[in-house]
């Protein structure tokens, strides 16, 4: 049994897709970070960053357990472990990292950065709001080129690297984005909205 640590935001979903993805049984333990569940000793003791989200996973390396935190490490252990979701052929697994740590490095704290000064900051700040918009759509421009003629991330093989990006997309009216602007990334969220275990994953916590 995996116990999952999260919270409903695009970093929590990705873990929560790719175990609806694969099967593996696991229990959720919601962890609140508007009251500030984050701050909470148990929890860091699991994720001493406090950041969902973090994952115990009683079968581990070896048969022991094992705690992991940060949502591109668990990606990849969980992928590791159950052989799925990572492409076998290594220029493709190369690939799939190259824009796993591409989603992890860009294309999710500049998109958070969009978030907030656009929809949370107490004061506006034109600089930042300018800054971080302008980044934002750079970012997408990236993602619909790699797309186009693709069916996934990773050409026609669905992957973790599709797991760690989609649910930053599904937030782009935070972002300010235009999907229409980006007609091969729109065609992709399109396709992986009607994949059912996305559908629960993106329902958890």
């Amino acid at each position: 049994m995996i116990d999952l640590y999260t919270w409903g935001t695009p970093n929590g979903r990705k873990i929560s897709i790719m175990l609806e993805a694969t099967g593996l049984p696991y229990m959720v333990h919601p962890i609140d970070i508007v009251k500030g569940d984050q701050h909470e000793a148990d929890f860091l003791a699991i994720s001493p960053n406090n950041k969902i989200p973090a994952i115990i996973d009683d079968e581990g390396p070896d048969g022991g357990s094992i705690k992991l935190f940060e949502s591109g490490a668990i990606l990849l252990y969980l992928a590791e472990k159950t052989g799925d979701f990572i492409p076998t052929d290594p220029i493709k697994r190369l690939e799939c990292l190259q824009w796993l740590m591409w989603q992890m490095g860009g294309f999710g704290p500049m998109l958070g950065q969009a978030h907030h000064f656009n929809r949370f900051a107490k004061e506006t700040i034109p600089y930042a709001i300018k800054r971080y918009s302008d980044e934002t759509r750079r970012l997408w421009g990236v993602l619909d080129k790699q797309l186009a003629g693709h069916s996934f991330i990773i050409d026609q093989e669905l992957s973790i690297a599709d797991f760690a990006i989609y649910p930053w997309a599904g937030r782009y009216e935070w972002q300010g984005v235009q999907l229409d602007k980006y007609p091969h990334v729109k065609t992709w969220m399109e396709k992986m909205s009607n994949i059912e275990f996305v559908q629960r994953g993106m329902a958890v916590p």
